[in-house]
């Protein structure tokens, strides 16, 4: 476990308690996690959509093992010194699972995590055809995930998506019931409306999240301003694909333009990145960093044969 994570956690517990909103973008990568903090937030979201179309390269099924999920999130806590909160699915099996799962993800470093009463296998929350364990099922999965978390700041939060196959109304009853089996948080996942979102935090207990999610054409989930997501009792929200879309949307267009003019094309491309911060790539991604280790505890004599009269890009150059 990094070295600073039971302090990521308590600071993040500390930062709840204020009840001010959070915002957790999105991060399916070490990268993304540290573009996330480059960028200015305060908190990172590892979302296990975004992880698994861009892992894959295939639609959020529920195709991903807790192994690979648990990798992923030691990558993203390394990457940033943010609070990273996950997504653990449905804990990948029963609660003797989810035990399991909880352990991973705390050795891993990850300052919260999520946990959904979908059943096996799971989908993207805002496709329709969920289908939802019973209640008791999940409430009995909440309190074995608390008994296997060895540092009680580990955040854990219940996601219900109860909405879609069996209305608000089931909803609210099961984020009742995970609050009173200890949950930290209660995330209602894809409500279709504002009224839906106010009467699940009128109704539920504790603190709550909020997915701004949806990325199909037709929206089924509404996009809320920030101050009125605060208004309606909401503390954490997530915005788990909307950076990684728009990435994805550049690549593409990137490759489209490379194909059908070449280098030429590339060439517009870099007059277009000048001065901004991805224009050295190289220092970008860190090797000055490397370079400052290999410094620090290599033999001078063979950092500095190294680097004499070799040819490319000298870490620090602009």
């Amino acid at each position: 476990m990094p070295p600073d994570a039971r302090a990521r956690r308590a600071s993040f517990r500390k930062r709840l308690a204020s009840g001010d909103l959070i915002l957790a973008p999105g991060a399916d990568s070490g990268m993304g996690a540290s573009l996330v903090e480059r960028a200015g937030h305060e908190c990172v979201y590892m979302t296990g959509s975004g992880v698994a179309n861009k892992l894959l390269g295939k639609a959020d099924v529920g195709l991903l093992s807790l192994t690979e999920m648990a990798m992923m999130v030691r990558f993203l806590v390394q990457a940033t010194r943010l609070p990273v909160i996950a997504d653990a699915d449905s804990g990948y099996g029963n609660a003797v699972n989810v035990m399991r799962t909880v352990e991973e993800y705390e050795a891993a470093g990850a300052t919260g995590l999520h946990l959904e009463d979908q059943e096996v296998p799971k989908r993207c929350g805002s496709i329709a055809g969920k289908e939802v364990v019973p209640a008791e099922e999940m409430a009995g999965k909440i309190r074995a995930a608390l008994n296997a978390r060895g540092d009680e700041n580990l955040v854990l939060i219940a996601r219900t998506d109860a909405r879609g196959p069996h209305g608000l109304d089931e909803a609210i009853r099961r984020g009742q019931l995970y609050a009173a089996a200890g949950a930290d948080m209660i995330f209602p996942d894809a409500l279709l409306s504002v009224e839906e979102y106010a009467a699940f935090a009128r109704a539920v207990p504790g603190p709550k999240v909020f997915n701004m999610g949806g990325y199909a054409r037709k929206r089924t989930t509404p996009k809320i301003p920030l101050g009125q997501v605060a208004e309606l009792g909401y503390c954490l929200v997530l915005f788990p694909l909307a950076s990684i879309r728009a990435g994805i949307r550049s690549e593409l267009d990137f490759l489209v333009g490379l194909r059908e003019r070449g280098t030429e094309f590339e060439v517009e491309h870099l007059r277009e990145l000048e001065g901004h911060a991805v224009e050295n790539w190289y220092e970008f991604t860190g090797i000055s960093d490397i370079r400052a280790l290999e410094d620090r505890y290599l033999p001078a004599a063979s950092v500095a044969a190294r680097y004499t009269n070799s040819a490319g890009h000298m870490p620090g150059e602009d």
